[in-house]
């Protein structure tokens, strides 16, 4: 030990002095600018257009007033959730983006998010899970700007289906959060 501490050790430390100056990129200078054989032609001038004595202006149209904004469109019911959880599926985050997006645009507009859940489960379960998947949809909106105060999310169970539960296709489709504007 004693041997590789005296001896390797110092010669590492050497050789690495010695060999990484050497990868330092070297620079080049700039190549000199090279003088054309042939010089280049001069610019032809355009013969000079006839001048009217004092031309009447032209009118210009009035421009076209710019069409109104579109109302926000605030109907986002395709936010859908893994399975016997509050977790987002990748496919729901354009919508949510989307969401947030028009949600800024009425910062005084407020919006229920309606949490669902398929019929798997116990009915006190699918509630919890409903409450919890609104509430993912709320800290999501809350992280994009959208202020709190604006949301209130509820929790709906497995009371609301829009689609049939005896199907994992229906199951699938009302494992969701809809979002609609409060009256």
């Amino acid at each position: 030990m004693k041997l590789l501490r005296f001896y390797f050790f110092p010669a590492l430390v050497i050789t690495l002095a010695a060999v990484l100056p050497a990868c330092k990129a070297k620079k080049i200078p700039a190549p000199a600018p090279v003088a054309e054989k042939f010089p280049a032609p001069p610019p032809s001038r355009p013969a000079p257009k006839p001048v009217a004595a004092n031309p009447a202006p032209t009118p210009q149209p009035a421009p076209a007033p710019a069409p109104a904004p579109a109302p926000p469109d605030y109907n986002f019911t395709n936010i859908q959730f893994e399975f016997n959880s509050g977790i987002l599926k990748t496919e729901s985050y354009p919508i949510m983006d989307k969401a947030a997006t028009e949600m800024k645009k009425d910062p005084s507009a407020k919006f229920v998010l309606n949490g669902n859940s398929s019929a798997e489960g116990t009915p006190q379960h699918n509630m919890a899970l409903s409450v919890e998947r609104a509430n993912a949809v709320k800290t999501y909106l809350v992280n994009s700007g959208v202020s709190a105060a604006n949301l209130q999310p509820v929790g709906n169970g497995e009371t609301k289906p829009i689609a049939d539960n005896n199907t994992e296709a229906g199951r699938v489709l009302n494992r969701r959060v809809e979002i609609k504007k409060a009256n």
